[in-house]
């Protein structure tokens, strides 16, 4: 019996245009073949027809779209900086240091941060949620950060304002 299974499934592996043929064998086992034997009466065997996939046309990538804002709801619930104190002066003596994005839900792929630093945009755009600030001069700032899809702004975060602390050295000469 395992012998004319095995020989129906490899009959089955045939090309599609095969003929197949079913007989008694000498041993009065039931047999298949592609030939039809010797001196044996053979039935011819119609299988169905096989399965098949048509190939489809390629579909175009989804590009998402961020969600209207119809009931001006914003798309991040939560859109902030971080790590900025706003009761104190904030000490970096070469001008540079880091802030925080705290953001929810998470930034999505098509979107980038870019700071806005005193109205102005500072940086390029990223995706990463730790942005530095480099050699700013001392004094009071203010400090926001946009959420952007290509360059079209999609939502802004408060705008802090913080006031830079620095050390001077007066010119070589004017030492004390």
């Amino acid at each position: 019996m395992r012998s004319c299974l095995i020989c129906l499934l490899m009959l089955l592996a045939l090309p599609a245009w095969a003929q197949i043929y079913k007989y008694t064998d000498a041993e009065g086992n039931t047999a298949y073949s592609n030939q039809p034997p010797q001196g044996t009466a053979a039935q011819t065997v119609e299988l169905p027809p096989l399965n098949s996939v048509q190939p489809q046309a390629p579909v175009a990538p989804m590009v998402p779209v961020p969600r209207q804002n119809d009931e001006n709801q914003p798309l991040y619930r939560t859109l902030q900086l971080t790590d900025i104190p706003t009761e104190e002066a904030l000490r970096a003596n070469n001008g540079t240091f880091t802030v925080g994005v705290l953001i929810d839900p998470r930034l999505r792929q098509e979107h980038r941060l870019r700071l806005l630093l005193d109205g102005q945009p500072y940086g390029p755009p990223t995706n990463v949620p730790r942005l530095q600030l480099v050699s700013l001069d001392r004094g009071d700032h203010s400090l926001a950060v946009q959420v952007l899809l290509n360059d079209r702004v999609v939502q802004q975060s408060p705008t802090v304002t913080f006031t830079l602390q620095r050390f001077h050295l007066p010119p070589a000469g004017k030492r004390p």
